[in-house]
């Protein structure tokens, strides 16, 4: 008896956690829409958070550097918290301007990446899948040259945009997640119940 009632609670609570899954992973979806439906506000705020993480990341770099400098290399510890608080402050200090750097970057990552990926295609080439890193590699290799070649004129949307199409995904295999989750629990709960009558 107690064995029941025992998984009867973590059924609830596992039902719980499910259902708590699948609402966040529909207001990342909404909130990927609205990103990738105002691109701009989005690279701001996408630049902000970025500026945030930085600069909380060189504070704690910083502590670290004082709470071993006995260990050697204080003074490289030192520069490195200085240098990442410095860049968060910059990108705060002027988002937009922040965002054409971080827009040419992702280009340059993008075409580079996509170069990468085509010479791993070719080394894959006997294998049987290699289509799939071939297509992949051009597809990343046009996007960044897409967003190379129309910068600086791109800047206000492609950062956003690509923030939004992400967090567009999470939501998406979130909710998918959760969902084969309820199923497996409604087979489980079926399961059960059909044992238990033929007990």
């Amino acid at each position: 008896m107690t064995t029941n009632v025992s998984n009867d609670i973590k059924q609830d609570d596992i039902k719980k956690n499910v259902n708590t899954s699948l609402i966040v992973g529909a207001l990342l979806i909404i909130l990927g829409i609205i990103a990738v439906a105002q691109p701009a506000i989005s690279t701001v705020f996408a630049v902000t958070w970025l500026a945030v993480i930085l600069a909380s990341a060189g504070f704690a770099k910083l502590f670290y550097a004082f709470d071993t400098r006995s260990q050697g290399g204080f003074v490289w510890k030192l520069l490195l918290g200085i240098l990442y608080i410095a860049t968060g402050f910059m990108l705060l200090y002027n988002p937009l301007t922040s965002a054409v750097t971080l827009t040419l970057l992702v280009a340059s990552f993008l075409f580079t990446e996509g170069i990468f990926e085509l010479i791993l295609a070719f080394r894959l080439r006997p294998q049987q899948n290699w289509t799939w890193a071939l297509g992949n590699g051009i597809v990343t290799l046009l996007l960044g040259a897409m967003i190379g070649f129309q910068w600086p004129f791109n800047t206000p949307w492609v950062i956003g945009t690509l923030v939004g199409v992400s967090v567009i995904f999470s939501g998406v295999s979130r909710v998918m997640l959760s969902l084969n989750a309820r199923s497996a629990l409604s087979n489980s709960d079926l399961n059960s119940s059909d044992q238990a009558t033929s007990a």
